[in-house]
């Protein structure tokens, strides 16, 4: 699968889940000449393990996984809300900038949850691993990619170390 791009290993609740995954290694050795090139890779968040059993594993894991084996040094995340909320009933408790230690306090006090979990998790993992930013914004607003990357102030959640 993408010339093994992805090497994969079982969830451990793969089997109440089915055939989910974890990342287990990435070889990003195919990207660069890709990326030298100016193109702009699409990788399916489906891998293999070892032998050769697919997986499907959640796409911002694996997008957080590449950001820290390429040493990006951003990583952004789309998500359907504004970012991490601080009241997440109130769309306008917006949490522009946390560090790693803010994050894990806003998880222990239960204001993250859901499908922002796995998001907030990830973006946590890279910055770990030398990613210097991760950004989880709205990807309704449209152009808020752009915004993001071309503005000073961005739109969504921007996290540090």
């Amino acid at each position: 699968m993408d010339g093994r791009l992805l090497t994969a290993r079982p969830n451990p609740n793969s089997a109440q889940l089915g055939f989910v995954g974890d990342v287990d290694r990435v070889d990003p050795t195919m990207l660069y000449p890709l990326i030298n090139n100016g193109h702009i890779p699409v990788i399916a968040s489906v891998a293999a393990d070892e032998a050769g059993q697919s997986y499907n594993i959640n796409a911002d894991t694996v997008a957080g996984e590449l950001a820290a084996s390429l040493g990006a040094e951003k990583l952004i995340l789309l998500t359907d809300v504004a970012g991490i909320l601080e009241d997440r009933d109130d769309p306008n408790s917006l949490v522009k900038e946390t560090d790693i230690e803010g994050v894990k306090k806003l998880i222990a006090e239960k204001k993250v949850a859901g499908g922002m979990i796995p998001k907030v998790n990830c973006c946590l993992r890279a910055i770990e691993q030398g990613v210097r930013t991760a950004s989880i914004i709205d990807g309704r607003v449209q152009h808020s990619l752009l915004h993001e990357i071309m503005s000073e102030e961005g739109l969504g959640t921007m996290i540090t170390a």
